[in-house]
């Protein structure tokens, strides 16, 4: 994606979203942090809790799938199921690209296993052990900066050579210093912080999209 095609994407979010603008720089500096993750072949970890939780649920969907292009898987994989099963042709036709992402909240076994076994505040800590690799992503979301299972999750994917990301609000809090990039909305109140996470992920997600399913630069021309 050209630079100035980047910017033009990150104004329109400020047009539409004027306070964050402070977060400009952090939301540009996170999606090309995702790209170089994406691109080396790696993935990414999201965890948050509460209403986070269901954000971390949200972005993996968003990325796992079509979320505003169509995404046809590459034309070797294709002709691969289409020669090796009567329906793989179908099969093919309905796949769609995907960039590896993980929400460590969705599985409610292994979080409940571990919350009774080791600790409630290491439910992503221990699947960022298990899950991450060198190279690997984390986005840890938390309203407040100081949720305890989000900030032990981030201090495991530090020391694993994880890139750690934080989506929060004012200051950042106690996650503020665990993250390589963070971006912290201007706003007082937990509702209010997650309204403007929705459109900050939205356009990660969308700009990432475009980065690796979109029309390529000479196709533009």
């Amino acid at each position: 994606m050209r630079e100035n095609r980047l910017d033009a994407r990150l104004d329109e979010l400020v047009e539409r979203y004027p306070d964050l603008v402070t977060c400009r720089l952090a939301i540009r500096d996170t999606f090309l942090a995702l790209r170089e993750v994406f691109h080396r072949g790696g993935k990414l970890l999201v965890c948050g809790n509460g209403g986070s939780a269901a954000d971390s649920e949200h972005i993996s969907g968003e990325l796992m799938k079509g979320f505003l292009l169509s995404r046809p898987i590459p034309h070797g994989r294709q002709a691969k199921l289409a020669e090796t099963y009567t329906d793989g042709a179908a099969v093919a036709g309905r796949l769609q690209g995907a960039l590896p992402c993980i929400s460590l909240a969705s599985n409610a076994a292994l979080i409940s296993a571990i919350t009774n076994d080791i600790g409630g505040d290491m439910v992503y800590a221990q699947q960022v052990y298990g899950y991450g690799n060198p190279g690997d992503a984390l986005l840890g979301i938390s309203t407040s900066g100081n949720a305890a299972s989000v900030c032990q999750a981030l201090k495991v994917a530090r020391v694993s050579q994880l890139r750690t990301i934080g989506l929060s609000s004012g200051d950042g809090g106690a996650m503020a210093e665990l993250c390589d990039v963070l971006i912290a909305v201007d706003q007082a109140t937990t509702a209010d912080t997650q309204e403007r996470h929705l459109p900050i992920y939205h356009t990660l997600c969308a700009l990432l999209e475009e980065e690796f399913f979109g029309p390529h630069e000479s196709e533009m021309s």
